[in-house]
């Protein structure tokens, strides 16, 4: 049987539509209007790293210019139009998700019991009433209202005492909800004071069903195609398992088909679709000839396998790796054009120097960089200046590397 296939350029031109990447970046990005856009997105990671700007605000900024941090944080925090929780990471989610999350609570507390007892966060159990009756007497916390007299536990990249991994458990567990951040120091108060009632769960376990349901459903309408691995990985909730038998299923009842999507190296790999899949993508429309710059977490970049399959784009974030050992740089940013990746960037923000300063980009190999790329790259440049307040832009003397 010959399977529907979709060539690479129209499997890009739809990833970047459901990706909002497709229409020119315009229009509003407050209140109703910023929610629609997380709400098409799925989800926005956030990160603390601020080289530049936050991954969250990067990431709403390339799709809105208008868009300011504090646009976001008067979303989440006073409109209460989100929640926090995790994804493959750290993320704001809209509100009216918050059902389908009941089962990521349960699974997380299972999960999380069990790893940090083997990972030795002796005593954290012990302190679950005793957090609960001081957020109930006293209100919201951060981590460093509790525990203060209690020895904190060294793990690399954890330093917490007994009541920090409480308060974590708790939170992922869904009996206390992240309020908001201050300095991005998350606060948390008891889910019932926050989340209206019906939408919290009840004390009955999930059926997994239903909910397994909607995020194959949901991440499957947010990439276009995907294999089973790719949505359970989109939510990060339901097990490969669960989405492979769910696609089983749905492909019985003719909701979704197999199809062939083209690699940029020309090689062709099964997916999942919708069974209108070729004529979303023959209309997904032309994404603007502008340079923008991404986040290292946006939410096209999040898969980076899927990411190099579709554009060619070999991307991995170096935070992690020893200095001498980095390719390209501690934080780099990738470079979009039209329907392409063309290259990355290393830049930060000097704030006491009112600067942004590039340090250096490195086209890709098959894109050559002309002046008029230069152009689009400043007018870019500028636009990011503007957003992160800052006054001029210096470009090092060497800033214009040789592909890699």
């Amino acid at each position: 049987m010959t399977l529907p296939r979709l060539e690479n350029r129209m499997a890009r031109a739809l990833f970047m539509d459901r990706h909002a990447l497709a229409e020119s970046p315009a229009g509003p990005a407050k209140g109703s209007d910023l929610g629609a856009l997380i709400h098409r997105l799925g989800f926005v990671q956030l990160d603390s790293i601020n080289t530049v700007a936050r991954a969250h605000d990067l990431i709403l900024f390339s799709r809105r210019p208008s868009y300011r941090a504090e646009n976001l944080k008067r979303h989440y925090e006073q409109d209460k139009a989100l929640f926090e929780h995790w994804t493959h990471d750290a993320a704001v989610i809209p509100m009216s998700f918050y059902p389908h999350w009941h089962l990521r609570f349960q699974r997380d507390a299972e999960l999380l019991r069990k790893r940090w007892r083997n990972w030795r966060r002796d005593g954290f159990e012990a302190q679950y009433e005793t957090v609960l009756q001081h957020i109930q007497t006293h209100g919201p916390v951060s981590s460093s209202d509790v525990g203060k007299d209690e020895k904190k536990v060294s793990g690399g990249w954890w330093d917490w005492h007994p009541s920090k991994t409480a308060l974590e458990y708790l939170w992922r567990s869904g009996a206390l909800t992240v309020i908001g951040r201050e300095g991005f120091q998350k606060r948390y108060d008891l889910t019932e004071r926050v989340i209206e009632q019906h939408l919290c769960p009840d004390d009955q376990p999930c059926d997994a069903e239903p909910t397994i349901d909607w995020l194959c459903n949901a991440a499957l309408d947010r990439l276009g195609f995907a294999t089973s691995g790719e949505l359970a990985a989109f939510w990060d909730t339901a097990s490969t398992t669960e989405a492979r038998a769910w696609c089983t299923a749905a492909e019985g009842r003719g909701e979704i088909q197999q199809i062939e999507v083209e690699n940029a190296d020309g090689s062709l790999r099964k997916h999942f679709a919708r069974p209108n899949v070729l004529d979303s993508a023959a209309s997904a429309p032309a994404p603007p000839n502008r340079i923008r710059v991404l986040s290292p977490f946006d939410p096209a970049l999040r898969d980076r396998k899927r990411a190099e399959r579709l554009f060619g784009f070999h991307y991995r974030i170096e935070v992690f790796v020893p200095a001498p050992k980095r390719t390209y740089g501690y934080y780099v940013f990738p470079l979009l054009e039209g329907n392409k990746l063309v290259g990355r960037i290393d830049m930060k923000a000097y704030r006491d120097r009112d600067t942004l300063i590039v340090r250096a980009l490195w086209p890709e190999r098959n894109i050559k960089w002309s002046p008029a790329r230069t152009k689009r790259l400043e007018s870019e440049l500028d636009r990011v200046r503007r957003f992160i307040g800052l006054g001029q832009i210096e470009f090092g003397p060497d800033w214009l590397c040789d592909p890699k």
